[in-house]
């Protein structure tokens, strides 16, 4: 089939050798690949209730057939594994140029299983995969870990693209249960704590190098389509957002509409915003666009710090969730220190959005008198502190390792705390964004807000945010073409560029298949339901499904809120539009 290679590679760490497997076009054509392909081989292969942080759990690594051509908003990576912050099905992504070594190599999927006996560093390639001893690298920040693993396994060789290395931190290390894989120095594949399960399989490193390029059905149709894409969409206006602001134009946006999250949600705003908007970053600091490899939207904010006590500190960010997670919910107002404690993180290799989620409980247990710990709101140096603790899981760090439900539960402020099915929300409150609501409780990972990116429609007036009814109906419309994105990892933010009738132009020139609305919600629909049958067979209950109590208890001071009846009726419309029963579970395939 046009556009795959046709091929999975499976990284046996525990023996220290490599297996490669022809994929069939049967497969292909179910499940297109990215998240689909995933999500079959962990259902097929990864055995039921196994240990996240156990050698048997499989973590997946896949690029998608828009990757490392002409084509635009393409150049992406996937993790698929089951996570150890959750418990259920876990997906991140990630972005940057590194995705196109990943795809260089030459593999639809490259899977590892077993553990290795030592810190090691594996080194990808187009006939398999090497395994390098790394003891010495055991403990290094993730991003001079992959500068000297870049440095000391990429090669030049004719023909080869340069290398390209995905990385843990030391929280990954110390199987931190959100801890992150980086690549790219600042990109992350962040979320359900990814970097943990390669921690525990002893992986300080993946470095990819290879000379394969997928083959399109119509490679010159291919480049026509891809010109002409670039051309009609330079000047769109959220293009032109994008590039100009990046995500911290959300900071006044979400606080306009009294969604932003703040003092650990008991505000859907806070009086500080200006000083963490996107306008006085640029404003204040030197800060310049910067874009993955195939991108005309340069998304990214390549940042110098100009002032302060962390002037000349550079990094790509903060990105609009770790501006909400720790400049709205942990209240600190400057965003020199934002991106300190952003910086602070991706070194360590932990997860922004909870991190700061973890931080802020933390502050408002400690301010109601639940908990005995020198924290308060916008304290900086005491967030710095616990991020450090946190990381080498020492006292207080070492309950927050494991996440907001094992902290909660051993301070005993369940009734405090934010999330759904161990994850918490980004940075979109649910009682403002009623849609939102739905979207984080049924996302199969957790409180996400990227499987239908929600706040968009209700943000520009599609559909109101306070309105429930249909609401389900437009949301599966997203999850389904966002679904779609995810096979074929391409970024979300392309997705005002490819609604559906252009995915129908684009895929038969990549693939070769003709493909039609109804064919592309179908294989939508599958990859859904795969995930459910995945989280329902590893423990997934229908009061899972829900929001905390509080959000539904506790008003916004504007008096917002988010009914538990209101919730109910979107829920099981949701149900029936997906062809599942009352309690969420699907029809046996």
């Amino acid at each position: 089939m046009f556009g795959y290679y046709n091929r999975i590679l499976t990284v046996d760490l525990s023996r220290r050798q490599s297996t490669i497997e022809k994929l069939s076009d049967d497969l292909l054509e179910q499940c297109m690949g990215g998240k689909g392909i995933a999500t079959r081989l962990l259902l097929d292969r990864n055995p039921q209730g196994v240990d996240p942080l156990a050698p048997d759990n499989h973590l997946i690594v896949a690029t998608g057939p828009f990757c490392g051509g002409t084509l635009w908003g393409g150049s992406r990576y996937g993790v698929y594994t089951k996570s150890p912050l959750t418990g259920l099905y876990a997906e991140s992504y990630s972005g940057g140029k590194v995705p196109e070594s990943i795809d260089s190599v030459g593999f639809d999927a490259v899977i590892f299983v077993g553990r290795a006996d030592r810190p090691t560093v594996v080194a990808v390639h187009p006939d398999g995969a090497d395994f390098n001893d790394a003891d010495d690298l055991w403990g290094m920040d993730s991003i001079a870990a992959e500068e000297e693993v870049v440095r000391r396994f990429g090669h030049e060789k004719e023909g080869f693209r340069k290398a390209g290395a995905i990385t843990i931190g030391p929280a990954g290390e110390k199987l931190v249960r959100f801890a992150l894989i980086a690549n790219d120095k600042w990109r992350c594949a962040g979320r359900t704590g990814v970097g943990a399960v390669l921690g525990s399989k002893q992986v300080k490193s993946v470095v990819f190098q290879g000379d394969r390029k997928r083959q399109y059905a119509d490679p010159v149709a291919v480049a026509e389509y891809a010109k002409a894409f670039s051309k009609a969409n330079m000047q769109h206006p959220g293009v032109k957002a994008y590039r100009a602001m990046g995500t911290t134009m959300m900071v006044a946006l979400m606080n306009t509409a009294g969604a932003f999250p703040a003092k650990y949600w008991n505000q859907g705003s806070c009086g500080h915003w200006e000083k963490i908007s996107g306008e006085t970053y640029h404003a204040e600091h030197e800060v310049k666009a910067h874009a993955c490899a195939k991108c005309f939207m340069a998304c990214g904010r390549l940042t110098k710090i100009s002032k302060g006590r962390h002037k000349d500190l550079k990094i790509e960010g903060p990105e609009y969730e770790t501006i909400y997670s720790f400049g709205g919910l942990c209240m600190v107002e400057d965003m020199a220190e934002v991106a300190h404690l952003n910086d602070l993180c991706d070194r360590l290799g932990m997860d922004t959005i909870t991190a700061g989620n973890l931080c802020a409980l933390a502050m408002e247990a400690r301010e109601l008198g639940r908990i005995d710990y020198d924290i308060s709101y916008g304290d900086v140096d005491a967030i710095a502190s616990l991020l450090k603790k946190i990381a080498a899981r020492e006292g207080i760090g070492a309950i927050l390792a494991d996440g907001i439900r094992a902290a909660a539960s051993h301070w005993g402020v369940e009734d405090l705390a934010i999330h759904v099915k161990g994850l918490e929300p980004a940075g979109y409150d649910p009682r403002a964004l009623k849609g939102m609501g739905l979207t984080f409780a049924t996302s199969p990972r957790g409180a996400c807000h990227l499987r239908t990116t929600f706040y968009k429609p209700e943000l520009s007036g599609l559909i109101p945010p306070a309105q429930i009814e249909g609401k389900a109906e437009m949301l599966v419309d997203y999850e389904n073409r966002l679904n779609i994105f995810d096979t074929l990892v391409l970024c979300r933010f392309y997705r005002d560029l490819y609604p559906w009738d252009e995915l129908i132009k684009i895929i038969p020139l990549v693939t070769g298949t003709v493909v039609t609305k109804e064919k592309l919600v179908g294989i939508a629909t599958y990859i859904a339901t795969l995930t459910r049958h995945f989280n329902l067979q590893e423990g997934l209950q229908p009061q899972d499904d829900r929001l905390p109590a509080r959000l539904h208890k506790q008003a916004l001071p504007d008096g917002k809120s988010l009914s538990a009846a209101e919730m109910e009726y979107m829920l099981n419309d949701y149900y029936r539009l997906r062809g599942w029963d009352s309690q969420g579970i699907p029809p046996e395939n």
